[in-house]
């Protein structure tokens, strides 16, 4: 059945390799209901990681207590702490025993500004959510969430606008110069042109 606008993301649909699910995330709604009320951002920036073929990717070499969900099936949360201070989201995608995930790197703030402003200590609508530290900041997603299933009602993805090819950029992935011939892979994937979209490379 064809999904509209504002309809959750059903199971299926993370149930696919992490670069298709990267390109078709793009444009999707991200949820997060708090106490305080409802914060939305439509996702504008991502980065796919494959697995055991990805030098780049945290589950490349060993698994661990860190990576475990990964291992699972997709539409599950993987978050994780980068700088000791800031985390980021992913999301798991693909089956069973095949690690994927896709980065969110960048929302436009949709719904829940004020409360976004305040978390993240700024004015501007752009510079809240340009960036993974940022996006999960302004959406209070931290490591209390690890694991949360996205298809529940606490943590989760929306239908969007349609994103047509011609509007997808691709680039190389950021700040992965430690992962060999995998910093070169094209596996970075925004909406052109989109004013939040994280400060580099926006425009291959």
């Amino acid at each position: 059945m064809k999904r509209k606008k504002g309809d959750k993301l059903p199971r299926d649909f993370y149930l696919r390799d992490a670069l298709t699910v990267a390109r078709d995330l793009l444009g999707k709604i991200l949820v997060h209901r708090t106490p305080q009320g409802i914060l939305k951002g439509k996702i504008v920036e991502v980065e796919a990681y494959m697995g055991k073929q990805d030098a780049a990717a945290h589950s490349c070499k060993v698994r661990s207590p860190r990576t475990e969900v990964q291992y699972g099936v997709g539409g599950f949360a993987y978050i994780y702490l980068i700088y000791g201070m800031y985390y980021c989201m992913n999301i798991v995608s693909n089956r069973e025993e095949i690690p994927e995930v896709v980065l969110l790197r960048a929302l436009e703030p949709l719904e829940g500004l004020e409360q976004m402003q305040q978390r993240r200590n700024v004015r501007r609508q752009q510079d809240l959510c340009n960036g993974p530290g940022k996006l999960c900041s302004a959406m209070d997603i931290h490591k209390a969430h690890y694991g949360i299933d996205l298809c529940g009602d606490e943590v989760y993805l929306e239908e969007g606008d349609p994103v047509t090819g011609q509007k997808i950029g691709v680039s190389k992935r950021i700040n992965i110069d430690y992962a060999g011939e995998a910093k070169d892979y094209e596996w970075r994937f925004f909406l052109k042109g989109n004013p939040y979209v994280s400060g580099y490379r926006k425009t291959k």
